[in-house]
């Protein structure tokens, strides 16, 4: 039975509010970001063209734009945007190109990088978590990350060097493995800590580290292996 033009139009009307509804919480949550100190107005651009509810269960869709971390399964979450804006920002001051990223997760991340930068190479430990990632990828036309169900901790080493690292999960320091892979005037960012982890910035430069570190946050611990 075919449905009544009604019917269509009322479903079709639906969305098309839902679509609004979603746009203009996204909105809001860009201007609190810029409210709350993210000052780089390609960062914000990014946040408000990356659709944050497709990379939530659908059960947490009304809550995608809240300024919060969500579970994303298997003891995961998905970092709160502030978090996600401020990593990005500091990322992105030696203007890389390539970028790798270790946690894929939802892929959300991996999202947002992907329309400031050329290239995002993401390694997801989880199977089920990057094949979820790659399809929201698919659906939404990034085409410029690539990504694969691989121990984070060894980093992509056929891929290296690249000219900034992300690590989207906390250790006590950072694993052995990716500082050969960045490259010369690269920068590493990272949750690092015990019981209270800081954002470690790491800058490589004429053959010589510098790091510092800036805010608290708390990260889901980074796990070597696969699962």
């Amino acid at each position: 039975m075919r449905p009544c033009t009604g019917c269509v139009l009322n479903r079709v009307m639906m969305v098309g509010n839902d679509v609004k509804e979603l746009m203009a919480e996204r909105e809001r949550l860009v201007e609190q970001l810029r409210c709350n100190g993210i000052a780089n107005e390609r960062v914000l651009e990014a946040i408000l063209e990356t659709p944050r509810h497709e990379f939530v269960p659908s059960a947490l869709r009304r809550e995608a734009y809240l300024d919060a971390p969500l579970p994303i399964g298997r003891a995961q979450m998905i970092s709160q945007p502030w978090v996600v804006a401020r990593m990005t920002e500091l990322l992105l001051e030696p203007s890389p190109r390539r970028v790798l990223e270790v946690g894929t997760g939802s892929g959300y991340q991996a999202a947002v990088l992907a329309r400031l930068v050329d290239e995002v190479f993401s390694v997801e430990r989880i199977a089920s978590l990057a094949q979820g990632a790659k399809a929201v990828f698919r659906r939404l036309g990034l085409k410029n990350i690539r990504c694969i169900h691989a121990d984070g901790c060894s980093g992509w080493e056929s891929e290296a060097p690249f000219e900034a690292i992300m690590v989207t999960a906390g250790a006590k320091k950072v694993p052995k493995a990716l500082y050969p892979q960045l490259a010369e005037g690269g920068r590493l960012v990272m949750p690092v800590g015990h019981v209270i982890q800081y954002l470690l910035i790491s800058d490589f430069s004429d053959g010589a580290q510098s790091d510092y570190s800036t805010e608290a946050v708390r990260f889901v611990p980074l796990l070597s292996g696969v699962e």
